[in-house]
């Protein structure tokens, strides 16, 4: 464990020339610049209560996360948790957890040690389930906390979705272990559906073994504030990772995810898509994309996107990708961002056809955001989710 760094002193004012690097070098550490480079710790007092002012906090309102940085024990039924769809794929080894998974941040230290490690769930080796393997959980009340760990473990050869479906209110901190063995394809969403109180942060470590795929969705329209950050390490020769995003940030909503693609083993392939919108005053969406390319990952071939469509005024998004590469023997990388209003110019050709302007306006965000729903591949969750984003739009067209 890296104890938790912290910024020096601001120098008093001299003529003298400061020199930052040779301040740093005295002060005995160096700060924290990257993804990689962040403590993780089993232990809530290494990470210590977060002040807004660290980089992994700074775009999000710490005040509204005080219950889930507080090491006490969650309520029971704070959040009630249905698993009849997935009794089938449920096992009781408790020392499975920990494979990957290592905390990077307060709360998924304290959900770490106050969650009750219940929900493991397993795909057989060579096994294809056909349908989604969904689990719900119902918050009972945005005054209650808890905290909920969850390991997904899909074996050698296996192909499944596995769909965690979040609603109601809570305070809710949750970590999500992913382990994808040999050859196995799987594909995790998390789903926020919560109500408007409700407070949501999930930490999802997924670790992809050799051959095998992940494709991990992040997709939130409820919450409050909700922190989903997936760390996802293609540790196997040959595996692919897909991480995509979908956010709807409505009036006072803090929709928020921080996205790190590890490629580790040599001829990895990642794509990292996240899309947001956001309408009324006080809505924010808050993207960070890290991808390291290891100096071991030769071959690799890796792309991070983050793309955001504000729709009213007062909304605000901040995206901010980076890219790290540790070997030039890669096959391409490359990260882009973009924010903006609508294109004039669509709006000027469905126009010049005949369509209202609201129309257009309804039809430009749909094909921006149906392009993640049809990655789903799941058509009764991408129906739910397509008359989600019309209700929506409704609300701004009325």
């Amino acid at each position: 464990m890296t104890a938790p760094t912290t910024a020096p002193a601001e120098a008093q004012h001299t003529n003298a020339h400061v020199d930052p690097a040779a301040q740093v070098a005295d002060a005995g550490f160096v700060p924290v610049q990257t993804r990689s480079e962040r403590p993780r710790s089993f232990e809530p007092a290494d990470f210590g209560a977060p002040t807004g002012r660290e980089v992994n906090w700074k775009h999000t309102p710490v005040a509204q996360l005080t219950a889930l940085l507080t090491d006490e024990p969650g309520d029971d039924g704070a959040v009630a948790i249905d698993l009849a769809a997935a009794e089938a794929f449920l096992v009781s080894e408790e020392g499975a957890y920990g494979q990957f998974f290592r905390p990077e941040d307060l709360p998924s230290a304290l959900a770490w040690k106050h969650a009750q490690r219940g929900m493991h769930l397993r795909i057989a080796a060579d096994d294809e389930v056909a349908e989604p393997i969904v689990v719900r959980f119902d918050g009972a009340s945005a005054d209650r906390r808890a905290f909920g760990q969850v390991l997904i473990e899909a074996m050698p050869n296996s192909r499944a979705t596995v769909v965690l479906d979040h609603h109601g209110s809570a305070q809710y901190a949750q970590n999500v272990e992913i382990v994808v063995r040999d050859g196995a394809s799987l594909t995790v969403v998390s789903l926020q559906r919560w109500a408007d109180d409700a407070v949501h942060s999930a930490a999802h470590q997924a670790r992809v073994d050799a051959s095998a795929t992940l494709k991990h969705f992040v997709i939130s329209f409820g919450g409050g504030v909700v922190r989903v950050n997936p760390n996802v390490e293609l540790a196997g020769a040959g595996s692919e990772g897909y991480l995509y995003g979908l956010s709807y940030a409505d009036a006072g909503q803090h929709l928020e995810s921080q996205v790190y693609l590890h490629h580790k083993g040599p001829h990895t392939v990642g794509d990292v898509l996240y899309k947001g919108a956001l309408q009324g005053q006080g809505a924010r969406s808050v993207w960070i994309g890290d991808v390291l390319i290891g100096a071991g990952a030769t071959g690799t071939d890796s792309y991070e996107a983050n793309r955001n469509l504000v729709l009213t005024e007062g909304a605000r998004a901040d995206s901010i990708p980076n890219l790290e590469i540790e070997t030039g023997d890669i096959l391409g990388a490359g990260h882009a961002s973009a924010t903006g209003r609508f294109d004039d110019e669509q709006l000027f050709y469905l126009q010049a056809r005949g369509i209202t302007e609201d129309e257009a306006r309804r039809l430009v965000v749909l094909g921006f955001l149906t392009d993640i729903v049809q990655r789903l591949g799941i058509p009764s969750l991408e129906a739910e989710l397509l008359e989600a984003i019309e209700a929506e739009l409704a609300t701004v067209n009325a």
